[in-house]
């Protein structure tokens, strides 16, 4: 395998130097693998870039790797793309592991970013779970110079530039603090009220009552510990009070869930559903930092915490660090929100922590960092 990966890495380098004799332009490329279309803070730190720097090009690649054989084909052809923006370019944001990103000899010039694609973290990531079930073989991450090339990471806040350096093997004075765009979004009021708008128009039974959105983090298909957990919440609920809105996972799989009460959307994004809620229910997911910047009470729904604990674990002290009630169960859960007791001194505590909220304008800051460091041409 070391000889095959070498190989591969000679082969894409000498391709690569071909690349490098075409000249760089006045371009800021932006690569993601969460996806194949922009998200909102790519394409919010698109539409910026052009509005404070007309002159430059912005070129945004968006490509999944792939769950088939074909998916990785294309995925392969797509590398070709990603040489000529990569070399062709004066500055690279990246959202996710960018293979090429890692792996090439770039131009010394090349300025390249890691802004991640979650505004925290909470679960153990990349080289901080090497050699674990979750995590890749080191020895395979080594070689693939996994997260190499970065100038500077990104993080939200100053609480979590620890965890960003143990998991990209980055010293802390490479992680630098600003939020991704999308906590701006969160913060206005324009975006909030067309979110609301668009979720009511398609359920307009939200209006009636108090919203209850459930947004588990990513459980495997099949996970029968997680399905009978949802139809336990879905069986216990206080569907008289609240309306309870489940908002899974994109991969995951709910089976077939006997609930004609709770609604399960595949409409909105879990971020959208966060402007309808007036309370959030998660668990280990980074959707809680989202909650908090809109001081939305969150309540942690931990049914499998020992068994989650000792297979993937996460970087924050979970039980005294999350900011509600840790619940073990449905009935126990819903007793806690029919309560109406929440410490809302916890949840600042938590947001302090992990977001810096002082800017009302992430995206220009965002932006204004790029061009004050990136590198100068010769």
């Amino acid at each position: 395998m070391s000889i095959i990966i070498n190989i591969g890495k000679a082969m894409l380098n000498f391709i690569y130097c071909f690349f490098k004799l075409i000249p760089v332009k006045k371009k800021i490329t932006i690569i993601s693998r969460q996806s194949d279309s922009p998200s909102l803070d790519i394409t919010m730190l698109a539409e910026k870039i052009k509005e404070l720097h007309p002159d430059y090009e912005v070129t945004i690649l968006c490509k999944t790797l792939g769950h088939n054989l074909f998916g990785k084909i294309f995925y392969v052809l797509h590398m070709f793309s990603q040489m000529y923006h990569l070399t062709s370019s004066e500055a690279v944001l990246l959202d996710s592991y960018c293979i090429l990103a890692s792996i090439l000899n770039h131009r010394k010039t090349l300025f390249i970013i890691q802004m991640w694609h979650s505004i925290g973290t909470m679960k153990k990531f990349a080289y901080s779970i090497l050699d674990k079930p979750e995590g890749n073989s080191s020895k395979i991450a080594h070689l693939m110079k996994m997260h190499a090339n970065y100038d500077y990471i990104l993080a939200a806040g100053d609480g979590y530039h620890s965890h960003l350096a143990e998991g990209f093997n980055y010293s802390e004075d490479k992680i630098v603090t600003m939020p991704l765009p999308r906590v701006e979004a969160l913060k206005s009021y324009e975006y909030s009220e067309k979110a609301r708008a668009e979720i009511l128009l398609h359920y307009p039974e939200l209006k009636d009552k108090k919203n209850v959105v459930y947004v588990p983090t990513f459980r495997k298909v099949g996970d029968n510990a997680f399905l009978e957990a949802v139809a336990n919440l879905c069986h216990s609920f206080d569907y008289d009070n609240y309306n309870l809105i489940i908002k899974a996972h994109p991969l995951s799989d709910l089976g077939k869930l006997d609930s004609s009460l709770a609604i399960v959307d595949t409409t909105f994004s879990s971020f959208e559903m966060l402007f309808i809620a007036d309370i959030v229910i998660s668990d280990y997911s980074c959707i809680m930092y989202e909650a908090a910047v809109l001081k939305k009470p969150i309540y942690l729904y931990a049914y499998d915490y020992n068994e989650y604990m000792s297979t993937r674990d996460i970087y924050m002290d979970y039980k005294s660090e999350v900011p509600g009630p840790i619940c073990n169960d449905a009935n126990s859960l819903v007793d806690s929100i029919s309560s109406g007791i929440y410490d809302y001194e916890k949840l600042d505590a938590f947001l302090n922590k992990y977001v810096y909220m002082s800017s009302n304008h992430e995206t220009e800051d965002m932006v204004n960092f790029i061009f004050r460091h990136k590198k100068t041409l010769p």
